[in-house]
């Protein structure tokens, strides 16, 4: 008998469990692996790191998802002259079963650390008014990039603008160490599901706070201090209305976002926020700002950059690191700007 191929195994668990597009799963390595060697035992492997693993059975992606993904995995086996596994067959079964397809599903990023960050996720594009219930790919390339430079964020106090459901923070909050992480986001529905999905990784978030309360609190830690478990707290923070004030007591010595710059009027009132990000810090030193953009309108990029040229805010691009996909294939159209406020 063949033995098992744990590496393509391996490849098609991480993709599964974070539920990403089935055909970016390395199906032509199966079935090259199957024509060589036509035996079930890998199919099998497959199939206990994937559907039967214990975070799908705890933590499903959708019933469509797995089950498009069982029938293809059958058709490998069935193009083959490997003999019958009941279990998979048993296992579409039990997918079939199931009631009518949910609005939320869950899904599983694998970090290097062996950590987990599960999220619950809308299945639709837009749900309840907002983009915001699921995790675009400009997050999933900043939280990569962040892993790959833990220095910048640990044992400091991080600011993101635009957290939607938490994937980077929480990645961030697990792998970098940070002191502080203030997640923080305007609509409400967003809040909700953010907050879920918090304690949902273990990390529970400050009770609400003032502002002013905000700034003792914080002020009383010691600086560049690294903590395992990180003090997290949600802030609904509205770009047009917020205070410099208020930007001053969160303290940030990191500000990050994801995805935030694709409409023209959002990013008029990000220009506004970091320049009042700008002015209300005091003798602090002014934090630093990385923006993580998938391109998928080239003119409203270019508009972005325009105003941060014309309100004097200096920028660079962050060169892209490829060394380590370890969530997915990095798209080419995702850029990382840092910006000097």
């Amino acid at each position: 008998m063949a033995e098992p191929c744990p590496g393509l195994a391996l490849r098609f668990q991480r993709r599964f469990l974070a539920a990403r597009p089935l055909r970016s799963l390395p199906w032509p390595e199966l079935e090259q692996s199957l024509r060589s060697a036509p035996d079930s035992a890998l199919l099998a492997d497959i199939l206990h790191k994937t559907i039967l693993h214990p975070l799908c059975v705890k933590y499903p992606p959708s019933a469509k998802y797995r089950r498009c993904f069982l029938t293809e995995l059958i058709k490998k086996l069935e193009s083959t002259a490997a003999e019958p596994l009941d279990e998979l067959y048993e296992a579409l079964a039990d997918v079939l079963k199931e009631k009518e397809e949910s609005t939320h599903c869950y899904k599983n990023y694998l970090l290097p650390s062996g950590d987990c960050v599960s999220l619950c996720e809308s299945t639709a594009l837009i749900s309840g008014g907002t983009t915001g219930l699921l995790t675009w790919e400009a997050a999933l390339h900043l939280a990569q990039w962040a892993l790959q430079n833990p220095s910048l964020f640990r044992g400091r106090t991080i600011l993101e603008l635009g957290s939607g459901i938490g994937f980077t923070g929480i990645a961030i909050c697990k792998s970098c160490q940070p002191r502080t992480f203030i997640f923080s986001d305007c609509h409400p529905r967003v809040l909700q599901q953010l907050g879920e999905n918090l304690q949902l990784n273990g990390l529970t978030p400050e009770p609400d706070v003032t502002w002013s309360t905000q700034t003792e609190s914080q002020g009383q830690e010691g600086e560049g201090q690294s903590c395992q478990t990180p003090k997290v707290m949600v802030a609904e923070l509205d770009w047009g209305s917020v205070t410099e004030k208020q930007l001053l007591a969160l303290r940030a010595d990191v500000v990050i976002a994801a995805d935030v710059v694709y409409d023209p009027e959002i990013i008029l009132a990000l220009i506004g926020m970091l320049q009042k990000l700008s002015t209300s810090r005091g003798d602090r030193k002014a934090p630093e700002v990385f923006i993580a953009s998938t391109i998928r309108n080239p003119d409203t990029y270019q508009l972005f950059q325009a105003e941060l040229d014309k309100a004097g805010i200096r920028w660079q691009v962050i060169p892209a690191h490829s060394s380590c996909n370890f969530l997915y294939d990095v798209q080419p159209d995702v850029t990382i700007l840092q910006l000097f406020v």
